[in-house]
């Protein structure tokens, strides 16, 4: 099951990214159900204008092994209720098994398709980058997660994540008032409707030889093992 507000909600909201980083607007919410997809397979990359970049560039640091032969990109709204299930039912067993051990690295892009405040918390994540913690912030969002569009990722909750990761506050709120990185964002944004991913989570795995899988939805971790392990063999 994943959150499937349509494209034009997500083009709505990354049209406004530049001008509303850090301020309210209308709030955007329209959840219906789609059913995942039960067994994952590999697709071709696309059409012409998908290139690598698409999938690798706008987004976080990578998490692990930049020289991993597997690479996991998940494109995910803070704002996301199955976007925080996965975090908390399967990506720290990833991480244990996976990145620790250097096979995998991980990418995280947004695609902000909730409201507002998931603009924000994702231009708070990428603030927090410049001082090294993307990671801790990414973190510290989902711990706190408590629904779509009900203030936890307001302003002030945002800036209180800041300073409970240590960050240099003054640095972060230039950056978040600057607005300083609209266009990551809005261009991850668009790698979203390029991808035509229509709702989050959604997860691309990398193999060593280029060839990509595609799955949707919070998917168990043995999902992600049975990719992992036929990649990992190449």
């Amino acid at each position: 099951m994943i959150h499937a507000p349509s494209l034009g909600i997500g083009a709505v909201i990354a049209s406004i990214v530049i001008v509303a980083v850090f301020f309210g607007v209308t709030n955007f919410s329209n959840e219906s159900e789609l059913v995942i997809e039960p067994t994952p397979t590999v697709e071709p990359v696309g059409p012409a204008k998908i290139t690598m970049a698409t999938f690798l560039d706008n987004g976080s640091p990578v998490m692990g092994n930049p020289d991993a032969k597997v690479t996991l990109v998940e494109f995910g709204d803070y704002q996301c209720h199955f976007c925080n299930v996965f975090f908390h039912s399967t990506e720290e067993s990833i991480v244990q098994k996976y990145v620790e051990t250097g096979k995998v690295k991980i990418i995280f892009k947004d695609f902000n398709i909730i409201g507002p405040d998931s603009v924000n918390a994702s231009h708070g994540a990428h603030c927090a980058s410049e001082q090294g913690l993307f990671w801790e912030y990414h973190d510290i969002l989902y711990n706190n997660w408590t629904g779509e569009n009900n203030g936890w990722a307001a302003s002030e909750n945002l800036l209180k994540f800041a300073e409970e990761i240590k960050v240099d506050v003054d640095k972060w709120s230039e950056c978040m008032n600057n607005g300083t990185h609209s266009q990551t964002i809005l261009e991850s944004n668009n790698d979203a409707r390029d991808l035509e991913l229509t709702g989050t989570p959604a997860f691309f795995v990398i193999g060593p030889d280029g060839k990509t899988t595609r799955l949707f939805g919070a998917q168990p971790l043995e999902t992600f093992e049975n990719i992992f392990e036929i990649e990992l063999k190449k």
